[in-house]
């Protein structure tokens, strides 16, 4: 099978997670990936712990099947060798501020004029322009920048720091390889490529459409722990049991919520939480409370009641169905060591390479020469 991005050559100018991530899923994909890292040290991922042979777990899960070229970018000379490379590219992924690329002679307007055809995507913080372009952050800064970490108040009413870095690859490294995908199809008809401006901060707000089209709609703007899916309705919420672990719980349908009630003993008065949420709240949380999560995962086996027993990321790897979905079926290998591969949302009918390592700083710079390796 020949992959569907075959023959799509991409230079990754990116670090750490955002631009990697994106850069992996189009290699994934079948496009070759040169990763133009810094000599000496290269990725800062790299030195990151722990280990996977000489360079992070880290950098080696987000840079599988890739290839490695090491350049000074504030060299002219070295600058210059990179330009056969870039004329023959058809995507460019760089994560600098706006206006690092255009001082190193490498900006968009310069290499459309050598390579036109060339889809060039900047992944930045806060975008291209606007007054926090030239801001430092982090995709902490950016979830509480955009509101998104208000609405994730725990009991105490503080924010709690979600453990996924949503921005990086929900704002980042996703809306990248979409819009880096769009661009193709669209050059596969004009003929022509164009400049991307991936804003992260931006693409937060997308998921949060339910709370935008409360506030404009409505004029309700939504309060962290208050609202239908943060906690203030007893049909979304995460209850303790008696063991101390925790009953996620979901029945927002009737009739799952129905079902629900019924299984728990909830008393009848309880059971309308139009009426009185908190009080049925605090009712279904004594009642969870009053058995360990054995129990009610028990209970609920087999039940359309949309409950999970709030599993550790060990017992997840563990559950028979992702194990039958083969999803760490992909082999990462390193210095004889071998663990799973990260997976990526592309489609296990558009992968190959089992067993593909990770590539050590500057192993392909012949490409520098000519030399494809």
């Amino acid at each position: 099978m020949i992959q569907p991005l075959a023959g799509i050559k991409v230079l990754d100018f990116s670090t750490l997670l955002p631009g990697p991530l994106a850069s992996l899923l189009l290699a994934e994909a079948g496009a070759e990936v040169i990763k133009v890292e810094r000599p000496g040290r290269g990725d800062e991922m790299r030195g990151y712990e722990p280990k996977l042979g000489d360079d992070s777990v880290n950098f080696a899960l987000l840079n599988r099947g890739k290839r490695s070229i090491a350049v000074d970018l504030k060299d002219p000379a070295q600058r210059e060798r990179l330009m056969p490379l870039l004329r023959d590219a058809d995507v460019l992924i760089e994560q600098f501020r706006p206006g690092v690329m255009e001082r190193l002679g490498l900006g968009y307007e310069t290499l459309e004029r050598e390579n036109p055809s060339l889809v060039y995507c900047s992944i930045t913080g806060y975008g291209q322009s606007g007054p926090k372009a030239q801001v430092a952050a982090h995709d902490l800064n950016y979830i509480a920048g955009s509101g998104l970490l208000h609405l994730s108040a725990g009991s105490d009413g503080a924010p709690v720091i979600p453990p996924a870095l949503i921005a990086d690859i929900g704002g980042g490294a996703y809306p990248a390889v979409i819009n880096i995908l769009l661009a193709l199809q669209q050059r596969a008809r004009i003929g022509k490529g164009c400049r991307l401006d991936v804003a992260m901060c931006d693409h937060l707000f997308t998921l949060m459409y339910w709370a935008l089209g409360n506030g404009f709609a409505a004029g309700r703007w939504p309060r962290p722990g208050g609202e239908l899916v943060t906690g203030g309705s007893p049909r979304y919420r995460i209850y303790r049991t008696a063991d101390d672990r925790f009953l996620a719980a979901a029945p927002l349908e009737q009739r799952f919520w129905e079902r629900f009630c019924t299984l728990i003993d909830l008393e009848d008065r309880y059971r309308d939480d139009a009426r009185d949420p908190a009080a049925t709240i605090v009712r279904v949380a004594e009642i969870v409370r009053g058995r360990d999560a054995a129990r009610w995962q028990e209970l609920f086996q087999g039940e359309d009641v949309c409950c999970a027993i709030v599993a550790s990321l060990e017992e997840a790897l563990e559950d028979p169905h992702f194990r039958a979905r083969g999803l760490f079926g992909h082999a990462l290998e390193s210095g004889g060591s071998s663990i799973p591969a990260l997976p990526v949302p592309v489609a296990p009918e558009f992968r190959k390479g089992e067993g593909k390592s990770y590539p050590t700083l500057g192993e392909s710079n012949g490409l520098l020469d000519g030399d494809p390796g």
